[in-house]
């Protein structure tokens, strides 16, 4: 891959002027110049890329928001502050990655929390009659899924804090068709943080949803086995993939990009995943981007033959993964779309009091918006929004809500509201 990219640049600059690199204060930025190097890590930021194209003033607010005083531009790709101003256009080749996401309008409401819960309802709803379906041997209408997935793509788009925490509650009977919908939302968001186009997220959100559509054809026996599966069994239950493939192939309207979703998302970039042992580029980009959303949403659930573990130790596995089974921009671009301490998650704050993330702070990804609801000698205090970028406080680590006896859904975000009255302590919180 990298020999590819190499490729790519020579080619390029046969037809431009040689890169000049120029460390210019943060000051003198302007839209036009070609950021080279940021100066800070990619946890300090929130840009999809660490090359990229200053577009308007509102990449270079953000840009000053980072606190660096200086950043290093390509003046071969964007303008010079020490030359004439020369109109620019961004490289839609850049092997850096794609160009930031688009900013698109959205009802309000669409974001809101009450209607990302309602969303959650009827999509989960639709899921289960639609797998219902297809056991009776019924053809997938595909018009009946679009609208639930425009506005799905919709509420990412006005509002990811509201719907992504819906997607970490889960019942052991019903999981099948709720991870469907989880890993439909958190496709979407980390389609957006990639910057692809809203008509190539909608048709990846489709994959998404319907990803799991063969498992339809699975025995419950198999499908719901609290213990180990034999080899046989195995064998059966990989086979959901080439089911979806086949259902969806046979579904009026279904797109290629949908089908790569479905029908690649087992595969592993080292080529050790199934059903064709793909490897590397030669698995999609949407196959890699679904092979590392099935596995997050999996590995964070509770089912009935697994704990799930608390979203940031489940990022932490993703990273230590990406050695082999991911790849590894894509993971972080993933860390990206959910949060280095994802919306929902509950966290241990210096002060020894544990808090449940309520939003994302664009420009600070280690400070999000938490709800502070217990402490750690055993009892609730009474909830209290702090907004860790203006707070002496700190994330210390990750807990988990059973470990407490927290009811996670109690306290998923409620559009701001902090007027909540704190329950009696959990039965057996211990310090």
């Amino acid at each position: 891959m990298a020999s590819r990219a190499c490729a790519c640049d020579n080619a390029r600059n046969e037809h431009r002027p040689h890169s000049v690199i120029k460390l210019v204060p943060v000051a003198r930025l302007q839209p036009g110049m070609y950021v080279h190097n940021l100066h800070c890590g990619w946890l300090e930021h929130d840009f999809v890329r660490n090359r990229f194209l200053v577009a308007d003033a509102h990449d270079v607010a953000r840009i000053r928001a980072l606190g660096v005083a200086e950043v290093s531009i390509d003046t071969a790709r964007g303008l010079d502050p020490d030359a004439a101003p020369a109109a620019t256009t961004p490289d839609r080749e850049d092997p850096a990655g794609p160009p930031p996401p688009a900013v698109h309008t959205a009802s309000k409401v669409a974001g809101t929390p009450e209607r990302a819960r309602n969303l959650h309802r009827e999509a989960n709803e639709i899921v289960r009659n639609l797998l219902a379906d297809v056991r009776l041997g019924r053809q997938i209408e595909i018009e009946k899924v679009e609208p639930l997935v425009a506005r799905i793509v919709d509420s990412i788009f006005t509002s990811a804090d509201a719907l992504l925490p819906l997607a970490r509650l889960k019942q052991h009977d019903n999981y099948t068709f709720q991870h469907s919908v989880s890993v439909c939302a958190l496709m979407t968001a980390f389609a957006r943080t990639l910057g692809l186009p809203r008509e190539t997220i909608r048709e990846i959100a489709i994959g998404a949803l319907l990803h799991d559509v063969g498992k339809a054809r699975i025995p419950d026996e198999i499908l719901n086995k609290p213990g180990k599966l034999t080899e046989a069994e195995f064998e059966c239950m990989k086979s959901h993939v080439v089911q979806s493939k086949l259902i969806l192939m046979a579904t009026p309207g279904i797109s290629p990009i949908a089908l790569e979703v479905a029908s690649e998302h087992h595969e592993r970039y080292d080529g050790s995943g199934y059903p064709n042992r793909l490897a590397g580029e030669a698995i999609s980009l949407r196959g890699r981007m679904a092979a590392i959303v099935d596995v997050y949403d999996a590995i964070t659930s509770e089912r009935v033959y697994h704990k799930g573990m608390p979203p940031t130790e489940a990022l932490r596995k993703l990273l230590e993964w990406s050695s082999n089974h991911f790849e590894p921009r894509l993971v972080q671009a993933f860390i990206r779309s959910v949060g280095i301490y994802p919306t929902g998650a509950l966290v241990r704050l210096e002060s020894r009091r544990l808090a449940v993330v309520q939003a994302q702070n664009a420009d600070k990804p280690t400070l999000p918006r938490v709800k502070v609801i217990f402490h750690t000698a055993g009892h609730y205090l009474q909830p209290e929004d702090l907004d860790l970028r203006r707070s002496q406080d700190r994330i210390v680590g990750h807990e988990d809500f059973a470990a407490w006896n927290i009811d996670p859904a109690r306290w998923l975000p409620q559009s701001g509201r902090s007027d909540r009255k704190a329950p009696q302590a959990p039965v057996g919180a211990t310090q």
